[in-house]
């Protein structure tokens, strides 16, 4: 076996583990593909001999490469949703990868991602890498160029906001939400602001992905108040189920979604709304439009 060949066997037995920690640091499955094979490319004109623990390596070498891409992101304003919407008619399915499958089952959820979303690079980084996936604080800090006490400090900060940001559904049952997403629905077409008022926590959080607030969309909201004044009047979402829970979707020209809306419910009532925008993701989702069905009727 040549050098490149055993060079390339040990990369493979490590590929898996590096395409989710990229998709798990980036969100999104073609900048993990980029960001795995700008590793692999660096591997290859390294003294690989010379690495004692190539998993390790490859690991700091993935966590540099996302955090570039993301500072990268946070620079530059992201296009207009509607730049996209022709491509998101346009965009074949995925061919079956069980690879892909693989990682996408194992991704985070969309209302975590828009959370990740409003993290600092380095926060976001910092978070997922210890929290996700364990890899120690010294290793972190290498990536930051920080100290392992700060490098601990920014997850702490992370985790901070996060769990401030994601308050979870504790209602599991499916006729339920959907109940509390079509009164949703309903009343905010009707403009029924006391409605939306009654069915939203009166800390209900409002968030919008990079892409929406490009698009136009509100950042973010605190309060059933704010909430219920902004979605009051608002058209154009189509009861669905994403990924088999309740949620509003608004379509691009060719039958694909433009904009998703998420829902976290609690005791009835919502507390937290995600708006889902960004192009790759929504090809990701899986979709239905609801018809005929009694929770969604307005």
């Amino acid at each position: 076996m040549s050098e490149r060949d055993w060079l390339a066997e040990a990369f493979a037995a490590h590929r898996a583990r590096l395409q989710v920690i990229a998709h798990r640091l980036l969100g999104s499955a073609s900048e993990a593909d980029d960001a795995v094979q700008e590793a692999w490319l660096r591997l290859s004109r390294s003294d690989a001999e010379a690495v004692q623990n190539l998993g390790g390596w490859l690991t700091t070498v993935v966590g540099r490469i996302c955090l570039d891409m993301l500072r990268a992101r946070t620079a530059r304003r992201e296009e207009p949703l509607d730049t996209h919407a022709s491509e998101l008619a346009d965009m074949p399915a995925d061919e079956d990868d069980p690879e892909q499958e693989a990682v996408l089952a194992d991704s985070v959820g969309l209302a975590l991602l828009v959370v990740l979303d409003s993290l600092t690079p380095a926060e976001r980084l910092a978070f997922v890498l210890h929290d996700m996936f364990a890899v120690p604080f010294e290793e972190i800090g290498q990536i930051l160029h920080r100290t392992p006490a700060a490098a601990k400090m920014i997850a702490s900060r992370a985790r901070r906001k996060v769990q401030a940001a994601d308050p979870p559904s504790d209602d599991p049952d499916p006729a339920r939400q959907r109940s509390v997403v079509a009164a949703f629905l309903a009343a905010s077409r009707k403009g029924d602001f006391e409605a939306l008022l009654a069915m939203l926590d009166p800390d209900v959080v409002w968030r919008a992905d990079a892409a929406a607030i490009s698009a136009g969309a509100v950042p973010h909201l605190r309060g059933a108040v704010a909430v219920a004044g902004h979605s009051a009047g608002r058209h154009g979402l189509r009861p669905v189920l994403v990924n088999g829970a309740a949620a509003g979707a608004a379509w691009a020209p060719g039958g694909r979604p433009r904009v998703v809306f998420t829902f976290a419910i609690r005791r009835d009532q919502i507390v937290a709304i995600d708006v889902v925008a960004d192009p790759e993701r929504l090809s990701q989702l899986n979709v239905t439009v609801l018809r005929n069905t009694h929770e969604f009727n307005s």
